[in-house]
């Protein structure tokens, strides 16, 4: 005897705990990638958007801080020629007033008059916030703002690497640093300032002997970076926006086409797995069915009249169920791909003519005037069938009698339309989604093979078929047809039909 651990280690796992078990959600491709493209694209547009202005930003201070320094060198190099200064002097040297006796060649009223032409200059500079002129020991010799004069800075890092490296160094602020003592400007800015350090050197330019500071707010040149920021973010966001869109576009044709072809996939596996018991099933049935009606015939000959009439009920079942096993081959036998030209008005005529003694018989009053329509492109044996099927559910659905209306459309060059409508019981919302599947039918006793297999027909010949019905009100089914290039037209018809 097993124990109850035993047993429940043994008992075998039901197929929906299995199920469960195993289950995993479906894959959803477009919402992933909605997601995951999202922040990508957003942070790499985000990146080159903070990349690009900041090269924008630190180009446009740098280019103007050079064509500061040039200029303010230039001017020095001009008020010492305008002096008549000697050649191997430079303004540097006129600078510090400390100075005035050290250079017995200058003159020591031309060395005053150029300092003060060329310190005049360097204060009437456009957008200037403050001017500072740095003896080589690092005290302010002279500067717009008279409280700074004597001061010695120390610990400048940007103001010792000028000196020591003889270049300009530029830097920018947003905002006055009140731990540096030589910000003491004469007006707060209002949006983003920088500081120029510039070396002033002697005759050969192997030393620097003075420094100019220059802070200055460049409006203009600050409008410009603001156009330019937001010109490079629209550009970036619209830039994003398009390759998102762009994208995502592509993923959902993508996900739409795998999707569909998924339903597809599963929908031949389902043909083929049923088409196999199907097939055996129906050629079993044949030589049994044609065998009961056989027998049914002979016995009707010879029995009774009470007998009669069960006997002919026999014989109408056995041709029902004969007519279900043609369908059901039918429907599983593999469609031919070869396209006829055919007359699609010509069609219809012919299948009204052989449901003519089912028409009378079910008081059903047929609205059809032909037109001339071109040929269309399908397969003469495959749209009689189809015609078959679409006029034997109409008639069934209209047991009382009623008005079927068929009408053709030809609502552009390359496509013909037929519409057919009935004013039988119709259907519900949901019997609409399942008409189209194989094996659903909402007849009793009916297969369920016959508008599966009319959708099957018209979607291999590039049609296709819609369905819309009202419970109550009647069922409304268009064919659409592709025209036939290069056929010609159909027989004009003329006669209708009541």
């Amino acid at each position: 005897m097993q124990t109850l651990e035993e047993q429940k280690t043994a008992a075998p796992t039901t197929p929906a705990a299995a199920e469960g078990k195993d289950w995993r959600p479906p894959f959803n491709l477009v919402r992933w990638f909605s997601l995951a493209s999202f922040f990508i694209i957003a942070a790499v547009a985000l990146g080159l958007g903070y990349i690009s202005t900041r090269f924008v930003v630190e180009e446009s201070i740098e280019r103007d801080s050079m064509l500061t320094a040039q200029f303010i060198q230039a001017i020095g190099d001009a008020e010492v020629r305008h002096a008549s200064i000697t050649p191997n002097r430079t303004m540097a040297e006129m600078l510090d007033p400390r100075d005035e006796n050290a250079y017995p060649d200058v003159n020591p009223g031309a060395r005053a008059a150029s300092r003060i032409e060329f310190l005049d200059h360097v204060e009437h500079l456009p957008d200037i916030l403050l001017a500072t002129v740095y003896a080589l020991d690092r005290t302010v010799v002279w500067s717009t703002n008279p409280e700074l004069i004597g001061v010695r800075i120390e610990d400048d890092e940007e103001l010792d690497e000028s000196f020591e490296m003889k270049t300009a160094v530029t830097t920018s602020y947003h905002e006055i640093d009140e731990e540096r003592p030589e910000q003491r400007l004469l007006r707060e800015p209002q949006y983003l300032f920088i500081e120029n350090y510039i070396p002033m050197f002697n005759a050969d330019r192997s030393k620097v002997i003075a420094m100019v500071e220059i802070y200055k707010e460049p409006v203009d040149l600050v409008e410009r970076i603001q156009r330019g920021f937001k010109a490079i973010w629209l550009t970036t966001l619209l830039g994003g926006a398009a390759i998102y869109l762009g994208l995502f576009w592509i993923v959902r044709r993508a996900a739409m086409l795998l999707q569909s072809q998924q339903k597809q996939l599963v929908a031949n596996e389902t043909f083929v797995a049923l088409g196999e018991m199907s097939s055996a099933v129906a050629h079993s049935l044949r030589n049994p069915l044609a065998n009961i009606r056989s027998s049914a015939e002979l016995a009707q000959e010879i029995a009774s009249q009470t007998a009669q009439k069960n006997i002919g009920d026999i014989i109408n079942q056995v041709d029902r169920m004969s007519r279900w096993v043609r369908e059901l081959l039918v429907s599983l036998r593999p469609v031919n791909d070869d396209v006829e030209n055919v007359d699609l008005v010509l069609a219809i005529d012919d299948t009204l003519s052989a449901f003519e003694p089912q028409i009378k018989r079910s008081n059903v009053e047929v609205r059809f005037i032909p037109k001339t329509v071109p040929p269309v492109i399908s397969q003469q044996v495959l749209l009689t069938q189809i015609l078959n099927s679409l006029f034997a559910n109409a008639l069934e659905a209209m047991p009382k009698g009623g008005v079927l209306s068929i009408d053709i459309e030809q609502p552009t060059a390359d496509e013909v339309c037929m519409i057919l409508n009935d004013t039988g019981k119709g259907m519900s919302k949901q019997q609409q989604q399942m008409v189209f599947k194989p094996f659903f039918t909402t007849k009793q006793g009916g297969l369920g093979v016959g508008l599966a297999l009319v959708k099957r027909i018209m979607e291999r010949f590039e049609g296709s078929v819609e369905l819309t019905s009202q419970e109550q009100e009647g069922t409304r089914v268009c064919l659409n047809f592709k025209v036939a290039t290069g056929g010609e037209y159909g027989t004009q018809h003329t006669a209708g039909r009541g």
